[in-house]
């Protein structure tokens, strides 16, 4: 008999692993024939939200950017994307990137399309325009390596320029592969694993993670992680960047 009280979910106040065995549907105005679930949210003591969602064919995500900025990557399936008066065919593997202030409307092509959303509401910066929509196919960007390890690499998927106050990255780990330190810093994350898996440190606590995982990690919450197993362990994620730490 499977007990149903178990779980690998954990939510803490500086961070939070949510597995999908307990995601609960919720839904959003505008966004028909899909399974939405907000994974990371500022209920939790975050300052972005990150939703799964899962699109019949025809499903549709329809609305208006306010304050926050979104960005969709898609994990599966395909569909199309009008942002304002640009569309796009997107398929796994793309993502847009859509600023405030900008229509938009993502129709599902097939069953089972699957994106996650990263939504912040965005910071003016003096001096600088308000950033365009971005459309990008992940497969077509370079891996770096991190730090100068093989066993690492780091893909940016937008643009390093002041006017973005968000970050996405698609972090790929080999076998074995794993962050040289502890890192401790202001940024704070929200992520997805895309494949393959490992043990994540998060403070002091130590968490078996796998493909479908998501993490939520607050400003200073400590980390490290090694990939385990025998493919690499990818995983793609948020961070707030090109700020001033403080308003004093």
């Amino acid at each position: 008999m499977e007990i149903s009280a178990l779980t690998r979910s954990v939510v803490r106040r500086s961070h939070a692993l949510i597995s999908p065995d307990g995601y609960i549907n919720s839904v959003v105005p505008g966004w028909t024939k899909c399974t939405v679930n907000v994974i990371i949210n500022e209920q939790m003591g975050a300052r972005f939200c990150q939703t799964m969602i899962t699109q019949q064919q025809g499903g549709v995500l329809d609305g208006v950017t306010g304050k926050s900025q979104i960005f969709f990557y898609v994990v599966k399936g395909k569909g199309r994307v009008l942002v304002g008066q640009e569309q796009r065919h997107l398929h796994a593997g793309h993502f847009v990137y859509i600023p405030i202030g900008k229509k938009y409307h993502f129709l599902s092509e097939e069953d089972d399309t699957q994106l996650v959303s990263f939504h912040k509401e965005y910071e003016l910066l003096d001096g600088k325009d308000i950033p365009s929509p971005v459309f990008g196919d992940a497969g077509k960007i370079p891996g770096n390596e991190y730090l100068g390890d093989p066993a690492l690499r780091l893909q940016v998927l937008l643009p390093d320029e002041l006017a973005f106050d968000m970050a996405v990255n698609i972090f790929t780990y080999d076998p074995g592969g794993h962050l040289p330190m502890v890192e401790t810093h202001i940024m704070e994350h929200g992520l997805l694993y895309l494949q393959g898996q490992g043990v994540y440190r998060l403070d002091q606590e130590w968490y078996p993670v796998k493909k479908g995982d998501c993490i939520w990690m607050a400003p200073y919450c400590q980390q490290w992680f090694t990939a385990m197993g025998k493919e690499p362990a990818v995983y793609i994620y948020y961070k707030n960047v090109n700020r001033h730490p403080t308003t004093l």
